[in-house]
């Protein structure tokens, strides 16, 4: 259990972490099950903004731009870097080694730029308007963790990995289904009681647990798609496949959240 979390902080975030003594198919299961954790310090950030904003102390388009620099600098890039990455190998070549050598060849192409500022438009579009309420804030924070469900999601057994080197072919296969469900289960059951909490205040708290249940829905889903695609193109997953799933889960959890705020104002 502690080599599984040196290598989930130590490969997810810029924490500085002593090494695993080991790395093996368990200890990689147990990190990318962990995964979920390395989001907090980020989220600690998230929730201080959104304070900041619900207080009327900075705005909501600030506090939005704050929150990615922040995810960015603690995750010293890796998601995005795989978001690049993997856009510019989609888009190459339908010739499978062609794909996997520009995505390890690493400079940000054109696909990799649009995904990128894309990518980041919509998120910052999302958590401008959900910083606003207590309920949208409550979601912005499970949409941060559910997205961190995308590494155990990626290395569920049965999915290959691309290649037979890298952090794919270390985490491929590694978790259980059965573990990988009840993580999503645990992820999605804080959020709901998390969210009901804050929704509770404003006569909102099953609105608001429905919400946040779809959020973590709707990104377990997004990187499944991400996964699936992968594996048709790639032959399975990469270290720059898991970024890439990251953020998209993360983008369509905010996307999510935006219009379940949507519905329960109106």
């Amino acid at each position: 259990m502690r080599d599984g979390w040196r290598l989930a902080f130590g490969t997810l975030t810029v924490i500085r972490v002593a090494p695993p003594r080991a790395i093996d198919g368990q200890v990689a299961g147990v990190a990318m099950l962990l995964a979920p954790m390395t989001a907090v310090p980020a989220l600690v950030v998230w929730i201080a903004l959104a304070i900041l904003v619900l207080h009327g102390l900075l705005p909501a388009a600030v506090a939005a731009a704050l929150a990615l620099v922040s995810t960015t600098l603690l995750s010293r890039a890796m998601h995005l870097d795989g978001l690049a990455d993997t856009a510019d190998a989609l888009t190459a070549s339908y010739d499978r080694d062609r794909a996997l050598q520009v995505m390890r060849r690493g400079d940000t192409g054109p696909a990799g730029a649009a995904a990128l500022v894309l990518t980041l438009i919509v998120q910052a579009a999302a958590l401008a308007s959900l910083v606003q309420s207590h309920v949208g804030a409550a979601l912005v924070g499970a949409a941060l963790v559910a997205s961190r469900l995308a590494p155990a999601i990626c290395s569920r057994t049965g999915i290959p990995a691309a290649r037979p080197e890298g952090l794919g072919h270390t985490v491929a296969g590694s978790v259980p289904t059965a573990r990988l469900v009840a993580t999503v289960t645990a992820v999605g059951g804080v959020a709901a009681v998390g969210s009901a909490l804050v929704g509770s205040t404003r006569g909102l708290a099953l609105p608001a647990a429905a919400a946040a249940v779809a959020v973590v829905l709707v990104s377990c889903a997004a990187t499944a798609a991400v996964v699936r695609r992968a594996v048709l193109r790639f032959g399975g997953i990469t270290g720059d496949v898991i970024g890439a799933a990251i953020e998209i889960a993360l983008t369509a959890g905010l996307v999510t959240a935006t219009l379940a705020v949507a519905l329960i104002s109106g």
